[in-house]
């Protein structure tokens, strides 16, 4: 029944959308992983990739939006990193959602956004570019060092 869980894109893509919700998880790795057996599938691993970083970010995004209308004590996210990322929201604006893909901050980024109600469709265009400048610079250097 969960066989499909043991195909390696799956895989990449399982951990990349973990990875983006308030979980840690560890795509990067796996990336390099993949692209060390395959190099020729440099673009779709980073699409599978990209693809599921962004749905976690949707996931995060949802829960604030959610947690803003039900109160925010059924996710626990330390005050002091929702605090830094509505700080840096205020600061830069949109362009922070470009910076999604950061550790630590990354997940609360989205998690206000939501909760600020930013409008959807520019949230996953802004995410989704940041994640796909990040997994592919990921894949390219380490596509060039393994050559």
């Amino acid at each position: 029944m969960l066989s499909f869980l043991t195909d390696s894109n799956w895989a990449l893509f399982l951990s990349a959308l973990i990875s983006s919700t308030l979980f840690p998880g560890g795509s990067e790795a796996l990336l390099i992983f993949r692209l060390e057996e395959s190099p020729t599938q440099l673009a779709v691993l980073v699409s599978i990739a990209t693809l599921g970083n962004v749905l976690g970010s949707m996931i995060t995004y949802g829960m604030g939006r959610l947690g803003y209308v039900l109160g925010s004590r059924w996710f626990q996210m330390p005050q002091q990193r929702i605090a830094q990322a509505e700080q840096y929201f205020s600061k830069y604006g949109k362009l922070t959602l470009l910076f999604a893909w950061l550790p630590i901050i990354g997940d609360p980024i989205c998690l206000v956004a939501g909760v600020l109600r930013y409008h959807f469709i520019g949230f996953v265009l802004l995410v989704s570019l940041g994640k796909l400048v990040r997994y592919s610079l990921l894949a390219w250097f380490t596509v060039s060092a393994l050559a």
